[in-house]
Order: structure tokens, then sequence, then C-alpha cells
């Protein structure tokens, strides 16, 4: 099941931000704590050179907080300074003041002696769509000022918003990159919902899923919906969930569709747990 991805308005959007880079200092990537190295858009690090970097493990209440003290240190590890955040409680967010401080911190110093009293702190935030950066971005600053939703893609336009006093942020739209290499990658992203729904056949990705989780987080399949995976193909795991669930049609048959859906729904909402599905890279 290769997976790809990358519409126009993306291409427009990596034009917009190479052509802004130069009126940042920061860039803030968030990534998603469930798949911290799946969700990272390797273009960023090319667009971001040179620049402050601070990476934002978002949807950290979803994921495995033990997984996640791990993908910490290896980001912190390569020089990134790294946030834990909840956008939807605004755990974690209000840190993002404080490490760009801390970051410009001898760069404004520098510039104050210089003569350049006041110089605001100018910040892009970047990530893949559907991460969470609307909704942190609105938790951040109070009210809100940009467009939420839970499908990939709301965001279309870039847009500066003052956080406090010498502090403002470039959102901008998320943006993935134009082929995935590795087939899990796509799985992945289309799994946590960052890929459009539309574009992706909800049954084989459930069965994938189904697939990925008894590999990753044995016993958690059971645990939820009640049923013993081993020795069973995935369809039949589908089906039997579907019977459970009473997701039938006329003459008995299991709704595919609507158990599929059910399935993606209640994993990007963590109720079979709190799963991190990539592992650190040896």
């Amino acid at each position: 099941m290769n997976i790809q991805w990358y519409p126009g308005h993306m291409t427009k959007t990596r034009r917009m931000m190479e052509e802004d880079i130069s009126l940042v200092d920061i860039v803030i990537e968030l990534l998603d704590a469930r798949i911290p190295y799946s969700s990272k858009n390797p273009d960023i690090d090319t667009l971001a050179k040179n620049k402050y970097r601070i990476v934002i493990l978002n949807k950290a209440d979803l994921a495995d907080p033990v997984k996640t003290a791990a993908w910490t240190k290896y980001y912190t590890d390569k020089g990134f300074r790294v946030i834990e955040t909840n956008s939807v409680t605004g755990k974690g967010v209000k840190d993002i003041t404080n490490v760009s401080q801390e970051l410009m911190k001898e760069k404004l110093e520098a510039l104050r002696k210089r003569g350049r009293i006041f110089k605001p702190i100018r910040a892009m935030i970047v990530g893949i769509p559907n991460v969470g950066k609307s909704t942190l971005i609105n938790k951040y600053v109070g009210r809100k000022l940009a467009k939420t939703g839970d499908k990939a893609g709301v965001t279309r336009g870039k847009q500066w918003v003052k956080v406090v006093k010498g502090f403002e942020l470039l959102d901008t739209p998320g943006i993935l990159w134009p082929k995935f290499d590795d087939e899990a990658v796509g799985l992945k992203l289309a799994f946590t919902g960052a890929l459009n729904d539309d574009i992706v056949d909800s049954v084989t990705l459930s069965l994938k899923l189904i697939e990925m989780l008894e590999e990753t987080y044995p016993g958690s399949v059971e645990a939820r919906y009640k049923i013993t995976p081993e020795g069973k193909t995935t369809e039949t795991v589908l089906e039997e969930i579907g019977r459970i669930r009473g997701f039938l049609k006329k003459g008995n048959e299991v709704d595919f569709e609507r158990t599929a859906s059910i399935l993606l729904d209640e994993f990007r909402a963590a109720m079979p747990g709190r799963m991190t599905l990539d592992s650190i890279p040896e």
C-alpha cells in the first residue's frame, strides 16, 4: 500500500516558506509525538539551516510517555531544543516563549549594544498537515486566530501572529514532501490523519493498522475489542470487531467501511492506549 500525497498548494507553500525564511530568527517544527520520525519533513532541515531550531512533540497526551521521553533525548542530542505539548489543553505551550528567548538572548544583547533597543523575536512555525499548529497557536495567544479542523489541509495561507510583546509567529500551512521513500512512513501519516482520508481506502488502511498494532503493541487489539487476533487474518479480526460492535448490513453482513472508520477514529483518539509507532533509528 504505497501512499503518496502532495497536492499543488504544497508546492506554493514551500516557495512561500523559502521566500519568508529570511524574515525569522527561529524555526519551530511541530511533530506528531506518536510518529516523531515519520512526521518530520526532511525538507525543513534544508530550509531552516543557519536558524535556531525548536522541535515540538505535539499530541504528547496521545503518545507513549516512555517513548516520548526517548524521542525528546534523541532530538536534544541532535542539537534541537525540544518541548512536549498538548495543544488542546495548552500543556507545555507557554514554554515556547521561554525557550525562544533563551535561544535569542546573546543575539539580542549584541543588538542592544549596537543601539537596537527593541528587536522582536520572529519565528516561523511549520509542520505536516493536521499536526495541531492552528490549535496550538489559538491556545498560545488565548483566542481563536487560526482556523482549526480534524482534517488535513485546513490552513491554506500564511499569517503573522503576535503572541506577546516582542514575540511574533509566522503561521504556515501544513506541508509534506514530494515522495515518501518508505512505505511505512506513508502508512503512519495516514493512520494519524496527516493525509487526506479521501485518498486512502479506509478498509485497507485499517487492516494495515491492525497489523502494525499487533507488531508494535501486542495485545492492544485484544484488550480494546475483546477478541483474540492470534492465528487469524487481519480481515477476520476486522470482521469480528464489526460483529461485536453490531456494525451489520442487510443479510447479517459486516459493514467493513463503518468498522474501519471507527477503528481509525479510536486509534487517533488513543482509545486503545497511548501509542508511539516510530522506533528510534539505530
